[in-house]
C-alpha cells in the first residue's frame, strides 16, 4: 500500500521521535520487563525457565506495539510488513516470523489490521492478567522508573517499592505506596509478586537479590553495576548502564576515525 506524502512525513517524524525515546533507560527497563515477565509464567516445578518464544523476538513485539499504538493514534488502522521492519530498524522477514509466533497472520493485499495485532502480542505479552512489579530503591533512578511506569504502563505496574530510608517508608511516592526493605518477605509473599526491580548501590544489591528470592520472587531487572548469584529459577536481567555508555562512547570513537 503505497503511503501519502503526508503520512510518510508524519511516519518519518515518528521514527525520529522513536530513535530519540528508544535510548532513555525507562524505556529500555520497560521492554525488559516485558521479557522477564513473559520467562516468569513459564517457570517449572523444578525451577527451570522455558522460554516459550525467544528473548529477542519478546523485546521486537513489545517494540511493534509501541509504534502501532502510535500509528493508530495518528489514523492508522493497518500496515504491511516492510512498513513495520522500516520503523522498527529490522527486515520485513524477521518482522513476519515475530508475528508468527503469536498466531496471527495478516492479508497478503491488505497487510496487518493494526487493533487484531496488538491484541495478539497484547495476548502473548502481558497474559491473562496485569502484572504487579516491586521496586527496591527509591533514590533518582527508582523515582524515574515509578513516574514511568504510572504515567505509561497499564497491564505492567509497579505496586510495591521499598527503601531503606525510614522517611520513605510508609508514604506514597508518584503514586505507589512504599514499605521498608525490612518488608520485603511480608508484603511480596502475600501480594505474590514474582518479578522485581534491583535500583540500589552495587555494595547492597546482592543482599537485596537474596531478600527478592526468599520472597519467591523469581524475576530480577537488576540495574546495580555488579553480577547477582542467584539460583537457576531465577531470571536476572542485567542494565548496566555505565557499561553501555562507555560502549557507545568506545564505537563512537572508532567510527570518528
Amino acid at each position: 500500500m503505497a503511503l501519502s506524502h503526508a503520512c510518510g512525513s508524519r511516519l518519518d517524524d515518528f521514527v525520529k521521535k522513536l530513535s530519540i525515546f528508544w535510548l532513555t533507560p525507562t524505556l529500555r527497563a520497560c521492554i525488559v520487563l516485558r521479557e522477564i515477565c513473559h520467562n516468569v509464567r513459564f517457570v517449572t516445578g523444578r525451577a527451570q525457565m522455558i522460554r516459550r518464544i525467544p528473548e529477542k523476538t519478546v523485546a521486537r513485539l513489545s517494540l511493534y506495539r509501541r509504534i502501532m499504538r502510535a500509528l493508530l493514534k495518528d489514523g492508522r488502522t493497518s500496515i504491511f510488513s516492510h512498513e513495520l521492519a522500516d520503523l522498527a530498524l529490522t527486515t520485513a522477514a524477521q518482522v513476519r516470523r515475530d508475528i508468527m509466533s503469536t498466531g496471527y497472520s495478516g492479508n497478503p493485499q491488505r497487510g496487518y489490521t493494526i487493533s487484531r495485532l496488538m491484541e495478539a502480542i497484547s495476548a502473548v505479552l502481558d497474559g491473562s492478567r496485569s502484572e504487579e512489579v516491586a521496586l527496591v530503591g527509591v533514590g533518582n533512578l527508582g523515582m524515574a522508573l515509578l513516574a514511568y511506569f504510572a504515567a505509561r504502563q497499564q497491564r505492567l505496574t509497579i505496586t510495591a517499592a521499598f527503601d531503606s530510608d525510614p522517611y520513605k517508608a510508609g508514604r506514597v511516592i508518584k503514586g505507589c505506596r512504599c514499605w521498608s526493605i525490612t518488608e520485603i518477605n511480608e508484603v511480596l509473599s502475600k501480594r505474590s509478586i514474582r518479578t522485581a526491580i534491583i535500583a540500589v548501590p552495587a555494595s547492597r544489591a546482592q543482599k537485596v537479590a537474596d531478600m527478592l528470592a526468599g520472597a519467591g520472587v523469581s524475576g530480577i531487572l537488576n540495574f546495580a553495576p555488579v553480577r547477582l548469584r542467584v539460583s537457576d529459577g531465577i531470571y536476572v536481567e542485567n542494565m548496566d548502564m555505565t557499561a553501555s555508555i562507555e560502549k557507545v562512547a568506545y564505537f563512537s570513537r572508532q567510527n570518528a576515525i
